[in-house]
């Protein structure tokens, strides 16, 4: 499911970016996707927030915990690791429709937040509703992630999802965003695409 689901931002977004004499790479295009149209703003937030999903999933018991530095920030932020979770989880819980819900150094602020957006948007687009910032750790709540296992209960989901959180990797782009660098680490469009069409089937 999941490799035909990004199989198909893929093909959507590569389609787009060839109609550009300078084809923008999948970092620089989310600034300006919700003005830059459906294709940026859909396909490729999507294919932002999957990669960025995915590249912070580790197998279970092997994603460490979080740096001091991000350890300390959360504490700041939330009061402790355990209400962190609580709060990020009301709200994957309440948020309304598709989407995603995102742990964000907050722009201008500087500290950590949660924050939701709907379908593909992320809190790197200009113009987004939600609080904009760098995201360093995102949880889709689309459908397509939990109902084969948890159907409804969508809280069930994400409390799973705490299990396989690649914390050493959020850690290294809690690291980055304080220097003003959203996460780097994201798979290369060109070997993505390879990888989730032979997943896909394609």
């Amino acid at each position: 499911v999941h490799g035909h689901v990004l199989g198909g931002y893929l093909a959507e977004f590569d389609a787009a970016r060839c109609l550009s004499p300078t084809p923008p790479s999948i970092l620089d295009i989310q600034k300006r996707a919700i003005f830059a149209g459906p294709a940026y703003r859909n396909f490729g937030g999507g294919v932002f927030n999957y990669h960025l999903f995915w590249s912070a999933v580790a197998p279970k018991g092997t994603g460490g915990r979080p740096s001091r530095a991000l350890a300390g920030a959360i504490q700041d932020a939330f009061g402790s690791m355990a209400e962190f979770k609580a709060q990020f989880e009301e709200a994957a819980v309440a948020h309304r429709g598709s989407g995603w819900v995102w742990l964000i150094l907050m722009e201008g602020i500087g500290g950590l937040g949660i924050t939701c957006t709907a379908n593909q948007d992320n809190p790197l687009m200009d113009g987004v509703l939600g609080v904009p910032g760098i995201p360093i750790l995102g949880c889709s709540v689309w459908e397509h992630m939990y109902y084969l296992q948890y159907q409804h209960h969508r809280s069930k989901y994400v409390k799973a999802w705490w299990s396989v959180v690649n914390w050493k990797q959020v850690s290294k782009w809690y690291a980055d965003a304080l220097k003003g660098e959203p996460p780097a680490s994201i798979v290369p469009l060109a070997e993505a695409s390879r990888g989730a069409r032979r997943k896909a089937g394609a």
